[in-house]
């Protein structure tokens, strides 16, 4: 057992209260305790519990090496408009594919400037892979996302 576990009295000093109030407690339910001879122990989840602090979940070995994956995608001659239909379009597939235990961040920055847009991806390693598939396809030879920009103008 890893928990912290405490006494009435530690649990009473670190609350400010008397430890026959922290008894009252344990004895209406409002604060788990398990009892051990004649003496109650308080566990550091269920006091986090009664002060309303998150409960830390504990910590499990990984089943197996964790991957993550950091990219930083360059795309120059975008414009604003561009950026923004590119962003729009990477978040939109970003989001469609929902894994909690594989997160997936993407930010994307445009330089007005330079013209020149930024895309920094960060997860797993397939999940990343999609966005740059996905990327590459809208932005292949000029027959993607942009290419209609000069039709357009």
């Amino acid at each position: 057992m890893s928990e912290d576990m405490f006494s009435v009295e530690q649990v009473a000093d670190r609350l400010g209260l008397h430890p026959r109030t922290v008894r009252g407690y344990i004895r209406a339910g409002r604060l788990r305790a398990v009892r051990i001879g004649k003496q109650y122990r308080i566990a550091r989840g269920d006091l986090d519990a009664l002060t309303g602090r998150p409960r830390t979940p504990p910590t499990r070995p990984a089943a197996g090496p964790s991957v993550e994956v950091s990219s930083i995608v360059q795309v120059d001659g975008v414009d604003r408009a561009a950026a923004d239909r590119l962003g729009t379009l990477v978040l939109a597939g970003v989001n469609t594919v929902r894994d909690p235990a594989h997160p997936l961040r993407v930010q994307t920055v445009h330089d007005e400037e330079r013209q020149r847009m930024k895309i920094v991806i960060l997860g797993g390693a397939a999940a990343t892979a999609d966005v740059l598939h996905l990327l590459d396809a809208v932005l292949d030879g000029g027959n993607g996302l942009l290419a209609g920009e000069a039709d357009d103008a």
